[in-house]
């Protein structure tokens, strides 16, 4: 096919040189016009021919094309054909070589699992062989040590019968010396002797026993006695602070509560004992004092003076006595509603105001009003656990913390205070006992004195209901105060600011300015060596006279 290509293109080649000749001999003019004419004749007829040819050639080009094309299709067809067969027995062969490499592999896999479980076997025969070996040993260490150890117990065991045997021997033969020179009621009596220690003996055994078992019971059913009471009645505390705060309506108004040149709080003070403190707060001024009831009277006292709007020192006297009165009022409310939510009943009335005044006093921290309530809600339950009648208890309980309200007024313990005044108002001695044995002051013989001490320790120990800090802090202040009443001529001494001041109100007819500038160096001096606390005191000696009259 390439070589019919070539002709056509060698025709089309001698074609132009013809048209090229032809051209170059009409140039020459009419001379050749002829020429020029059979030129394009021989021009056509060549061109005939050649398309003639060329056709001839292109028929020749696209048959031998068809052949081609035919011959490239049977042989493209013949490969596939080889093709397809060689891929199908390559596949089978890869996988009949797969086949055969995985058996071969699962043969050896198998031979070695089989070989693997033969010496697993071979092995484990031989550690079970090992421990029997091992077992056997010590069998035969143990029973050799047993063996050893029962000999050395029969020798030591015959040593001791024969040397018993030889003591009872001699003891026979001294018994049989000494029974030859007795009667007959001096054998029997010895006789008795022996069985009644040999009884003895036996009898603190079995009481020793008992008690142990008694003991170990008693003390699992009294924790859990104490913990179901605990947790039954363990109320909120409120813990009360030294200091009050008073809002007021206006800044105006702390002017008006100093008044001219102090005169106003100076009388507050004097009178209430409480001191004022007057800083940058707004609208609000704040009281401080240590003894909680006389705290409060104070409080009281500057409210309705600011509500009523006269602040002089007689109008200050006049508010301070109606506030005690309320506050007396308030104290025996309190005692009431204590003893109702308790269920006391038969206490004197003369005993009501005693209680009441525990509503303001705190010990470590704990309100003791509070705390009598529950130290009684929990010697009930202990009591009813205990299959004792509660009413008692919950008495003793309830009124064991009563001379706490006197400790500043009468020496001596809390627990001995209270139960003398409560022999002074008629209460039981049972009672009276429990009160004063709770601190172990007097050796307690009752359940009632027992349960009472229970009930106080699981009240107080509750986490959260006491503070050391705080009776720390009371106890200074009142040995302060008790430092300056015991000087001559003291009319009243109130510990204030914290107690960083000490305001001592003296007699005028009996201390002049020189014994009261004594007075004050005394005081200061004693508890520098007596008391530890921060900072300084300042002791003040207030000496005053006042001439009264009425006009009619």
């Amino acid at each position: 096919m390439t070589g019919v290509w070539y002709a056509a293109i060698g025709a089309v080649f001698v074609l132009g040189l013809l048209f090229v000749q032809a051209y170059r001999r009409g140039a020459g003019g009419d001379a050749g016009s002829g020429t020029l004419a059979r030129a394009e004749a021989d021009a056509q007829s060549v061109r005939q021919r050649t398309e003639t040819e060329t056709l001839a050639l292109r028929g020749v080009a696209e048959a031998e094309a068809e052949a081609l094309r035919r011959t490239a299709r049977s042989e493209l067809a013949a490969a596939r054909v080889e093709a397809e067969s060689l891929r199908s027995r390559a596949e089978h062969d890869a996988l009949a070589a797969t086949a055969a490499a995985r058996r071969d592999l699962e043969d050896e896999l198998a031979g070695r699992e089989s070989d693997l479980r033969r010496r697993e076997g071979e092995v484990q025969r031989a550690e079970g062989e090992v421990r029997a070996r091992e077992e056997a040993l010590q069998l035969t260490g143990s029973e050799l040590g047993s063996r050893a150890a029962l000999l050395a117990d029969r020798d030591r065991d015959l040593d001791a019968r024969s040397a018993e045997l030889d003591g009872r021997e001699q003891a026979h033969a001294r018994e049989l010396a000494r029974i030859a020179g007795l009667t007959m009621e001096q054998a029997r009596a010895e006789v008795l002797n022996g069985v009644e220690v040999t009884a003895r003996r036996d009898a603190a055994v079995l009481v020793r026993a008992i008690e142990q078992e008694a003991r170990t019971e008693g003390t699992r059913r009294a924790r859990g006695i104490v913990a179901e009471a605990v947790q039954r009645v363990a109320g909120e505390q409120t813990a009360e602070t030294v200091v009050s705060v008073l809002h007021l309506p206006g800044d105006e108004m702390k002017g008006r509560i100093i008044g001219r040149e102090g005169r106003n709080i100076r009388a507050f003070e004097s009178t209430t004992g409480v001191n004022v403190i007057i800083d940058d707060t707004p609208e609000a001024v704040l009281l401080s004092c240590f003894d909680p009831v006389r705290r409060e009277v104070g409080r009281l006292t500057l409210e309705k003076l600011i509500l009523d709007g006269r602040i002089h020192p007689h109008r200050i006297e006049e508010a301070y006595e109606l506030s005690r009165a309320e506050v007396d009022d308030l104290c025996l409310r309190a005692a009431r509603d204590a003893l109702a939510e308790v269920g006391v009943t038969g206490l004197d009335e003369r005993l009501l105001p005693t209680l009441g005044r525990l509503r303001y006093r705190t010990s470590y921290g704990q309100n003791v009003l509070a705390h009598l309530i529950e130290t009684a809600h929990v010697a009930g339950v202990m009591a009813a656990e205990l299959g004792i009648e509660p009413t008692l208890v919950k008495r003793c309980a309830f009124l064991h913390d009563i001379g706490k309200a006197l400790t500043h007024e009468v020496e001596g313990s809390h627990a001995i205070i209270g139960a003398e005044l409560l022999r002074k108002y008629g209460e039981t001695e049972a009672v009276a006992h429990a009160v004063e044995a709770h601190h172990n002051e007097v050796q307690p013989r009752t359940i009632e004195a027992v349960l009472t001490q229970a009930s106080d320790t699981c009240s107080a120990a509750r986490p959260g209901a006491r503070r050391e800090s705080l009776e720390n802090y009371v106890k200074r202040l009142a040995r302060i105060e008790e430092i300056a009443s015991a000087k001559n001529g003291v009319e009243k001494v109130f510990a204030m600011q914290s107690g960083r001041e000490v305001r001592v109100m003296v007699e005028p007819g009996a201390v002049d300015d020189l014994e009261a500038q004594v007075i004050a160096r005394e005081i200061a001096k004693q508890i520098e060596d007596e008391l530890t606390y921060p900072g300084q005191i300042r002791v003040t000696v207030v000496r005053e006279s006042r001439a009264t009259e009425i006009a009619h």
